[in-house]
């Protein structure tokens, strides 16, 4: 069973939906309880990273899905539920992340439009990423963000992206992945890393 963790922010239907799709047991869950049962975990998320976390602190989910990723099961994070993996995030003054992973969520800087909105190119960092079996180098995936990770450890970035930056856009470490691109918003690119991480939990 892949819980699709629902913490009163973020698209997480259209994510069980598109789960649903490649054949994937789905539920929706509020409940710590049931993530600690998962099989495998998806952590949905769009708006503010300081707003998701005081909801995940409420909800007692923030220690459940910190437990779930220490059990060595599969876990993945979307968009600002990539960024929560994170020490801490610049949006809105300061705040803590999850701490998984150190490293920073900053915003972009430049001149270029934002959020940025739309689909854009990945480069592969990582060989060997099972959520990214059959996906090829330059696959366009849909984006929509004003801030993106920076993590202090180079060895976990499986893709970046550039947009007016190269940033990191897919993060990867052992049973742990994160993308800050939509896979239930990038048509059948998106579909072949949801389906890719069903066999993963089906595998483990």
């Amino acid at each position: 069973m892949i819980s699709v963790v629902d913490y009163g922010v973020g698209n997480l239907h259209s994510v069980a939906k598109a789960l649903e799709k490649v054949g994937a047991e789905t539920r929706v869950t509020s409940d710590w309880r049931d993530v600690e049962k998962s099989d495998g975990v998806v952590l949905p998320g769009v708006g503010a990273f300081k707003d998701s976390m005081d909801a995940m602190h409420r909800s007692e989910l923030a220690k459940a899905i910190t437990a779930y990723i220490a059990s060595g099961k599969p876990f993945l994070g979307v968009c600002v539920g990539l960024q929560m993996l994170f020490a801490e995030s610049e949006e809105f003054g300061v705040s803590k992340g999850l701490g998984v992973f150190p490293g920073r969520v900053v915003r972009f800087k430049g001149d270029q439009k934002i959020p940025h909105m739309g689909w854009n190119q990945i480069q592969i960092k990582k060989t060997g990423n099972p959520l990214l079996k059959d996906l090829k180098e330059g696959e366009y995936l849909y984006f929509v963000h004003s801030y993106y990770v920076v993590p202090e450890n180079q060895a976990i970035v499986a893709a970046q992206c550039n947009y007016g930056v190269d940033f990191t856009c897919m993060v990867w470490e052992k049973n742990v992945f994160g993308t800050q691109f939509h896979p239930e918003k990038s048509q059948a690119a998106g579909l072949k890393i949801y389906e890719n991480f069903k066999n993963l939990v089906n595998d483990n």
